[in-house]
């Protein structure tokens, strides 16, 4: 996608009518399939097709989705279906059968990175680059939890995020610390490695974002 045409703005902004995003959590009955079926004969407005993006699809009912398996087995030529889900075991073979599977990989920590400094820039705050990069490693590459940590500590820090804040805000361990520990880990000095958790404990840090770090 160009990002800068009339279809491309239409569908980023919400109003595209052939671009039709659905919660399937809380639309995850027949009648609403039945709905969707009754709509799907229509022609596209304007582009060549019609795209009807389900999310978290696995909430579907059971009636739900033998309702819309009669629809994948002969859909209509303009009609394309998207659906997205996190539990895809969730979803009938029946289904899943019937579709071209995608799984989405975790985004790299420097994409990340870089995507929240140009957020940051945009928004007239400025971001250590190791602020940006403590946020996208506890991100575990997800964008969207990244984004939110970003929000958390502009609310915190005001116009200016240093790796400081960010340590202190989310309970990180710093990179030294963190090197420290390994350190005594390969000496084996169990009681210098201990003493190092401790502290950290002390200091009121998240253990379990420490172990992930190590």
């Amino acid at each position: 996608p160009c990002g800068k045409c009339g279809s491309c703005l239409e569908i980023t902004e919400g109003r595209s009518l052939d671009v039709l995003e659905i919660d399937g959590a809380s639309n995850n009955g027949v009648d609403n399939i039945r709905d969707l079926r009754e709509n799907a004969a229509y022609s596209p407005a304007k582009g060549p097709y019609k795209i009807y993006l389900i999310d978290e699809v696995h909430m579907l009912s059971a009636g739900a989705f033998n309702a819309l398996l009669k629809t994948l087995e002969e859909p209509p030529e303009h009609v394309k279906f998207i659906f997205a889900t996190t539990e895809a075991q969730k979803v009938p073979a029946t289904i899943t059968s019937r579709c071209q599977r995608f799984d989405l990989r975790r985004i790299p920590t420097d994409a990340i990175a870089s995507h929240l400094g140009s957020i940051a820039r945009s928004e007239k705050v400025v971001l250590e680059e190791a602020a940006g990069e403590a946020i996208a490693r506890a991100a575990e590459g997800g964008l969207r939890d990244a984004e939110s940590m970003l929000d958390q500590a502009v609310a915190f820090c005001g116009d200016s995020i240093t790796e400081e804040g960010v340590m202190s805000i989310f309970g990180f361990t710093s990179r030294q610390s963190i090197s420290g520990l390994v350190e005594f880990i390969l000496a084996h000095d169990v009681a210098a490695a201990l003493r190092t958790i401790d502290e950290q404990a002390e200091a009121g840090k998240d253990l379990c974002r420490l172990l992930v770090d190590v």
